[in-house]
């Protein structure tokens, strides 16, 4: 009975271990991939980030590559400028507090016509 104490032990031990050592994670709920926008107006980009053990602090969003924001809210709504026609592809990455992209990103690509 003792050693099987100990295996359970051991056991939740380990669980938390792995829980603890999960990736940051990215949520993008608006604009959803392949949708078709206005190019005339303005958008939002709805997200929900959940920090994990890469050493992300925050996040930075790009649209073309280009880095249109810096935001540190874990989760909101960021107004996206109006997008010319033709096909985007906006991101989200998770960056560490030297503003270095921790290998953690989320795309969404966007028609705009």
């Amino acid at each position: 009975m003792r050693n099987l104490s100990t295996l359970v032990f051991i056991f939740a031990g380990l669980a938390s271990s792995v829980a603890m050592a999960a990736p940051s994670k990215i949520d993008i709920s608006a604009p959803l991939d392949g949708a078709k926008i206005s190019a005339k107006a303005p958008g939002n980009l709805d997200y929900v980030i959940t920090l994990g053990s890469d050493s992300g602090n925050h996040i930075h969003i790009y649209v073309d590559d280009s880095q249109v924001a810096l935001l540190r809210e874990l989760k909101g709504s960021y107004a996206l400028e109006p997008m010319g026609q033709g096909k985007h592809e906006i991101c989200i990455k998770v960056v560490n507090q030297g503003h270095t992209p921790v290998g953690v990103n989320r795309c969404v690509k966007v028609t705009a016509e």
